[in-house]
């Protein structure tokens, strides 16, 4: 922990690209990638803006990079379409938006922000669209968010935390799930406890992996309530061990505590990562978790 996070936070944001192997001619673009996103979130932050909206906006650009495997570059399953899953939820108040199993809508994270404050927290398949529709969130053809070959490297879940200046968490996640999985899968992304957290006072923190094994586990519930034993990273490590030995999967993730400690940890090859927090002057970017030490 580096001085700087031992210092209350006015903000702080963290963000992931997904637990996977990361091929070489993909890394730039990962860095890249995560880079942008976590200067979209920066941005909304530093201005006074919500956690909420810091959230959505960092992983709305993630969503618009086919290097990962969210929105425009989604895999596609056993019949060769896309089918994506996002959620959003609010720490202070404990709403959430969700979405699975959604066809033709350009950035699942838009939507399932516009979801949050509806009665409902989870919309699937023709039902998620037909309110994608009523709510004016931009519309693409199904096949549009399918990249070229050329562009494609598949990695996993997308996935950022982060505190604002009113002393708030929020997290969010998007995926396009599996490379040839079954139609209408659902995996931990839209469920909360699962794949994602987040409630100010306990902290925040948003998954990727193997979908069912963190589902299985409840993992983002595990991993908040060990967040006041050893902080972020030993709580992501020691669920995400658990869980490998148990019920097995490559995952990792992205943990931040109610004073903006972050931390993160994974057992796969690679999972871009990249972070700041107030004074900091400088946001950290890391291909993995070995590159940090």
């Amino acid at each position: 922990m580096t001085e700087v996070q031992q210092k209350t936070p006015r903000w702080a944001i963290i963000l992931h690209g997904g637990a996977h192997e990361v091929p070489e001619k993909q890394q730039d673009a990962a860095r890249a990638g995560t880079r942008a996103a976590l200067e979209a979130g920066r941005a909304v932050l530093e201005q006074g803006g919500s956690a909420v909206e810091a959230v959505q906006a960092a992983v709305k650009v993630l969503e618009d990079r086919p290097v990962f495997n969210a929105g425009y570059g989604s895999a596609q399953n056993e019949d060769g379409d896309v089918e994506t899953q996002a959620s959003v939820m609010d720490g202070e108040t404990l709403d959430v938006g969700a979405v699975a199993g959604l066809k033709g809508v350009r950035s699942p994270v838009t939507l399932a922000a516009a979801l949050l404050r509806d009665e409902a927290i989870l919309l699937i398949g023709e039902g998620a669209y037909r309110f994608a529709k009523e709510s004016g969130v931009e519309l693409c053809e199904p096949n549009a968010l399918i990249a070229p070959d050329t562009e494609k490297e598949t990695h996993d879940t997308v996935g950022c935390v982060a505190l604002d200046l009113h002393g708030h968490l929020a997290a969010a996640v998007s995926t396009g799930g599996l490379d040839g999985q079954r139609a209408g899968r659902v995996g931990d992304s839209p469920q909360p406890g699962c794949g994602y957290y987040a409630e100010d006072g306990l902290g925040a923190v948003v998954l990727t992996g193997e979908g069912e094994s963190i589902a299985r586990m409840m993992s983002a519930a595990r991993i908040l309530n060990r967040l006041p034993e050893g902080g972020p990273e030993e709580a992501i490590r020691s669920v995400m061990t658990e869980m490998k030995t148990r019920v097995g999967g490559e995952a990792g993730g992205v943990a931040m505590t109610p004073d903006g400690e972050v931390g993160w940890w994974h057992n796969s090859p690679h999972m871009p990562v990249a972070f700041q927090i107030a004074g900091q002057s400088e946001p950290q970017v890391y291909l993995a978790k070995q590159e940090e030490k």
